[in-house]
């Protein structure tokens, strides 16, 4: 049986979801988050402590502004909304990826909830905002010449963005696309990937059971026999 610590997700589908139900895509946005809340409860139940989640891409700047400012808008919202909540109920927050190119007002209540909430310790929860995989190989790298390190996978690692956190046993992706999309490349080396058809506001918890029920029997060689 193998364990899992770690699940990250690229929650795939919700504007799509909304158009095919006669929605605007950002109401699959606001759909999205509840799906989030449910996941992240049931990760709890599960006792599994780390989660990540692709939430905004270094490539989602393309969207429409009115659409990229709702994601931003929504994120500051809840978050406003239930900080208590979220610290009540054990949950860490980090965000990953270049924070700069943020808002400012979404920067400040980012800095206030990372604060306020690490010493929680019932789950970790990264949400990559602004995150590509391939700058922060680069960032990495870059990091290593500055401080004339020797360029080891142990330096390597410690300057990425998620440094602190185990590397993904699962990944996840809804809404029935096969691809990875600048997310996470060097840490899912050997994490075992699941593409689901479902759109990201309809995938619920027996699903994410029924991707770790299979994970658990599958034969994890890491280059051995």
């Amino acid at each position: 049986m193998n364990p899992v610590s770690h699940i990250a997700i690229i929650m795939d589908g919700n504007g799509r979801w909304a158009l095919k139900k006669g929605k605007s895509r950002n109401y699959g946005h606001q759909q999205g988050l509840k799906t989030i809340e449910k996941i992240v409860d049931y990760l709890i139940k599960k006792r599994i402590h780390y989660l990540t989640l692709f939430t905004f891409s270094s490539e989602n700047w393309k969207r429409p502004k009115n659409e990229v400012n709702f994601l931003f808008k929504l994120l500051r919202n809840y978050f406003k909304k239930n900080l208590l909540k979220v610290i009540k109920n054990g949950i860490k927050v980090k965000i990953i990826g270049n924070k700069l190119k943020l808002p400012s007002n979404l920067r400040k209540i980012i800095k206030h909830v990372e604060n306020k909430t690490k010493k929680n310790n019932k789950i970790s929860v990264q949400l990559a905002l602004n995150y590509g995989s391939k700058h922060e190989i680069i960032n990495s790298f870059k990091i290593i010449n500055k401080k004339k390190q020797k360029i080891t996978n142990k330096n390597f690692e410690r300057n990425l963005h998620t440094s602190g956190f185990p590397d993904p046993d699962i990944l996840i992706r809804t809404g029935g696309q096969r691809r990875l999309s600048n997310f996470l490349l060097w840490q899912i080396a050997y994490t075992e990937i699941f593409f689901v058809n479902k759109m990201w506001p309809d995938f619920n918890a027996n699903d994410f059971q029924e991707i770790i029920n299979k994970f658990k029997k599958i034969k994890r060689n890491f280059g051995k026999i």
